[in-house]
């Protein structure tokens, strides 16, 4: 049985990852998880500048899921290569490194501070809010994608993949419009934006009013929209949103994501990766895959 998959040139052992911001840079879950029994662990945003966040509370609980508006809280970009990168190269695991900006400009001098560093493929999070062009998010607009997608390739080493976000009409377009700017993979979604008001404190639940609405309650719209994509452009996909077991995980697979990322799961249950990648492999034996490549896209 081969769990292996290809993204881009980059071989995983299997088509398990973290999903960015839930994970950390996976020191603190390695207590509780073998990282090298994971395909990839996928870090939290990284900017060019330490980004303080947001004013708390910037987490609210939902019906089967939970929101957050922790505004990419990072450290920057020389505490991540001097902390980070070398506690993840221990592990036989491959390193993708998401990374945030407010600017093209931000976004490409992570980028090119990351050409020699020891990571496997970059993770453009475009739902970050553009702030010249009056804080739309730079995944909302098509052109917008299209322009930074080239942008960063013509600075990247290592092969991008490109965040969508499902805060648009139709995400066919802008997966059309990172294929077009030279996106070697696509990963979605990111999270849907909601707000919850505290009807006793009469006050919004979180200080930034909204939020990105995250875990099972919107499996159902991402593997929609994965199938779409897939469907739509010829570039490998990354398959999230509310992944929380095997089975979760293995429709995106059967909509045809080549990989996927457990986000969410990970906080109420910390060993949620590895029991994915486990229950993977059964499905394999119970059906008789002999790759799990066999699996992708195949419902049609």
């Amino acid at each position: 049985m081969d769990t292996r998959i290809n993204l881009a040139g980059v071989e995983l052992k299997n088509p398990v990852m973290t999903a960015s911001g839930t994970f950390g840079s996976g020191e603190e879950y390695s207590e509780f998880v073998d990282l090298n029994r994971l395909g990839a662990v996928v870090t939290k945003g990284v900017a060019n500048v330490p980004w303080p966040g947001n004013a708390t509370p910037r987490i609210a609980e939902t019906k089967c899921g939970m929101m957050n508006a922790i505004g990419l809280q990072n450290p920057g970009i020389d505490v991540f290569c001097r902390r980070d990168i070398p506690f993840l190269k221990q592990f036989d695991t491959r390193i993708i490194v998401n990374v945030c900006g407010r600017t093209t400009e931000d976004y490409c001098e992570v980028v090119e501070r990351l050409a020699d560093e020891a990571v496997d493929m970059l993770e453009i999070n475009i739902s970050c809010p553009n702030v010249k062009e009056g804080g739309i998010a730079f995944g909302q607009n098509p052109k917008a994608v299209e322009t930074i997608t080239a942008e960063v390739k013509k600075r990247a080493r290592q092969p991008v993949i490109m965040k969508l976000s499902p805060n648009v009409t139709d995400i066919t377009e802008t997966a059309k419009a990172a294929e077009a700017g030279g996106a070697d993979v696509l990963s979605l979604i990111n999270t849907l934006t909601g707000m919850k008001i505290d009807i006793h404190k009469r006050a919004f639940a979180l200080a930034n009013r909204t939020g990105g609405l995250s875990g099972p309650a919107i499996k159902p719209i991402a593997v929609r929209m994965v199938y779409q994509v897939g469907n739509a452009v010829k570039l490998p996909i990354i398959g999230m949103g509310g992944i929380a077991t095997a089975e979760d995980a293995i429709e995106f697979l059967l909509a045809g994501a080549t990989a996927v990322s457990v986000g969410t799961a990970n906080f109420f249950n910390p060993a949620a990766t590895i029991e994915v990648a486990e229950g993977i492999e059964q499905y394999m034996k119970q059906y008789g895959f002999a790759h799990v490549k066999d699996m992708i896209g195949i419902v049609k």
